[in-house]
């Protein structure tokens, strides 16, 4: 029975920790979108820091979490000039 009422409040946390990240990857890439270098900037350190403390939280497995800041860095980056090698 205790663990059944765990679980109800476990999955509402999960499930907001969860969104909140959903909400901070979109401000990324509609910060990549509108090209606001500075806004992206400050919205990729956001979700980077919010990923990987889900990941430690065991919210999502910690391979996930790096595929996601690659991809979202990745994004952010192709926004910056290339150097010439």
């Amino acid at each position: 029975m205790k663990r059944a009422r765990q679980a109800i409040g476990l999955t509402v946390a999960n499930k907001s920790d969860k969104n909140m990240l959903k909400t901070l990857s979109k401000k990324v890439e509609k910060a990549v979108a509108e090209k606001n270098k500075d806004n992206a900037g400050t919205a990729l350190n956001d979700v980077v820091s919010a990923i990987d403390k889900a990941a430690r939280k065991g919210l999502i497995h910690k391979n996930t979490a790096a595929r996601k800041v690659s991809r979202l860095t990745k994004l952010v980056n192709s926004m910056l000039p290339s150097e010439a090698a």
